[in-house]
C-alpha cells in the first residue's frame, strides 16, 4: 500500500504533541507533586500559567488527529472484508503491545522505587480492566479500540451516505462539542440528569464524530489547495486562541483548581478542540510531495512504539531540566519533551531491529 505523505507527517507531529502535552502537565501538578496533573491542579506562578497554557492547549488536538488519521486510512473498511476479519487486522497489531507496556508499566517503576509491590500486584491483577497507576496515557487505547469495533458497523452507512447526510451527522456532533460549555452556563439539558446520561445528541457525539469528519474530508471535501490552506490556518488559529485561553483565564497562579473545571476547553471532543484539530488536518493535508523524507517515515512507522513508552523516558528528562538545571518553564517544556522523542526514537528503532518487533512496538 503506497504512504500517504501528509499522513507520514500529521503521526509525527501529533506524536510529538502527546509528549509536549505530559511535560505541560509536570507544571501544573497539585502542591508537592512531582509527576503529572491529577484530580487537583496549582500553578505556581505567571511564567507557568502562559506557557502551560500556550504549549499544552495548543498540543490539544494530538488525540483527535490520531483518531482522523485511523478513520482517513480505514473508514470504509474494504467491501470485501470481513468484520472478524478487520478486527484480527487492527488488533493484532495493537493489543500485543498494549498488553506487554501495561505489563512493564505495572512492574518496572518498582526497580527504581516509583510503585511498590502492593501497587504493582493490583496493577497487574486489572490489566483487563483498566490502564496502570503510572501508564495514565494508555487511557486513548479504550477510545481506539472502541472506534475500530464500530468501523465495521458504520461502514455500510458510509459507502452510501450522501455528502449532505454526512454534513448533518457532522452538524448534530458540533453541536454536541458545545455542550460542556452548556451544561456549565445552562445547567442539565436534552434529557441530562441525574439518573440519565443519555442526552438527546449522545449518539452524535464523542471520536465517532471525527471518524465521520475525516471520511467527510476524504470522499467529499472538494476544496482546491488555496481554500484548504486559507480555511485550514483560520479554524486551527481560531481553535488555539480559544483552547489556549480557556485554560489561562481560569489558572489562577498560586490556588489549588478542580482540574476538570480548569480544562473544560481541553477536552478533545469540544467545538474549540475541533477546529483546532480540522484546521491541522486540512493544513497538512496540502502536503503535495510525493515522498516523505525517509527520517519522517521511519518516525511514523515507530510512532505507535513512541506512544507507548515515552512516559518512561519523560521522568528522567523533568527530573534533569526542571529540577536538576532548573530551566525556565518557557525553555524546559520543550526541552523535556524533545529529548523524550530522541530517546524513544532511538528505543523504539533498537527494538525495531529484534526479529518479531512488532508485537512490542507495533
Amino acid at each position: 500500500m503506497k504512504r500517504i505523505v501528509f499522513i507520514d507527517y500529521i503521526r509525527v507531529f501529533a506524536c510529538f504533541l502527546v509528549i509536549l502535552v505530559h511535560a505541560s502537565e509536570n507544571y501544573y501538578g497539585a502542591i508537592g507533586s512531582s509527576d503529572m496533573a491529577g484530580p487537583q491542579s496549582f500553578l505556581a506562578n505567571e511564567a507557568d500559567r502562559l506557557w502551560v497554557s500556550i504549549y499544552d492547549g495548543f498540543s490539544r488536538m494530538a488525540v483527535p488527529l490520531f483518531m482522523i488519521v485511523s478513520a482517513y486510512l480505514l473508514v470504509p473498511m474494504k467491501e470485501e472484508e470481513s468484520s472478524w476479519q478487520f478486527y484480527k487486522r487492527r488488533f493484532l497489531r495493537i493489543l500485543p503491545p498494549f498488553f506487554i507496556f501495561m505489563v512493564l508499566y505495572s512492574t518496572l517503576p518498582m526497580l527504581w522505587g516509583q510503585i511498590d509491590s502492593t501497587t504493582s500486584a493490583t496493577d497487574l491483577s486489572r490489566i483487563l480492566l483498566n490502564f496502570p497507576t503510572l501508564a495514565g496515557h494508555l487511557w486513548f487505547m479504550y477510545p481506539l479500540i472502541s472506534l475500530y469495533l464500530f468501523i465495521p458497523i458504520i461502514s455500510p452507512w458510509l459507502r452510501k451516505a450522501s455528502a449532505r447526510e454526512e454534513r448533518f451527522f457532522i452538524i448534530l456532533f458540533l453541536l454536541s462539542t458545545c455542550m460542556p460549555y452548556l451544561n456549565r452556563w445552562c445547567g442539565e439539558l436534552w434529557g441530562q440528569c441525574f439518573w440519565n446520561e443519555y442526552h438527546m445528541l449522545w449518539y452524535f457525539s464523542g471520536y465517532l464524530g471525527y471518524l465521520v469528519l475525516a471520511h467527510y474530508i476524504r470522499v467529499h471535501l472538494t476544496w482546491g489547495r488555496s481554500t484548504r490552506l486559507i480555511v485550514g490556518l483560520v479554524s486551527m488559529l481560531i481553535g488555539a486562541v480559544v483552547t489556549i485561553g480557556s485554560f489561562y483565564v481560569q489558572a489562577v497562579p498560586g490556588v489549588i483548581h478542580k482540574t476538570p473545571v480548569l480544562e473544560i476547553g481541553w477536552a478533545f471532543c469540544t467545538i474549540n478542540c475541533v477546529l483546532l484539530t480540522a484546521g491541522a488536518f486540512l493544513l497538512f493535508s496540502c502536503i503535495n510531495a510525493e515522498k516523505a523524507p525517509r527520517l519522517i517515515t521511519d518516525l511514523s512507522k515507530l510512532s505507535y512504539g513512541i506512544y507507548l513508552m515515552h512516559i518512561f523516558w519523560l521522568g528522567l528528562w523533568v527530573m534533569v531540566f526542571k529540577h536538576t538545571l532548573a530551566l525556565p518553564t518557557v525553555a524546559a517544556i520543550p526541552c523535556i519533551s524533545i529529548a523524550t522523542f530522541v530517546c524513544c526514537y532511538i528505543s523504539t528503532k533498537l527494538i525495531s531491529l529484534i526479529p518479531g518487533s512488532k508485537w512490542i512496538i507495533g
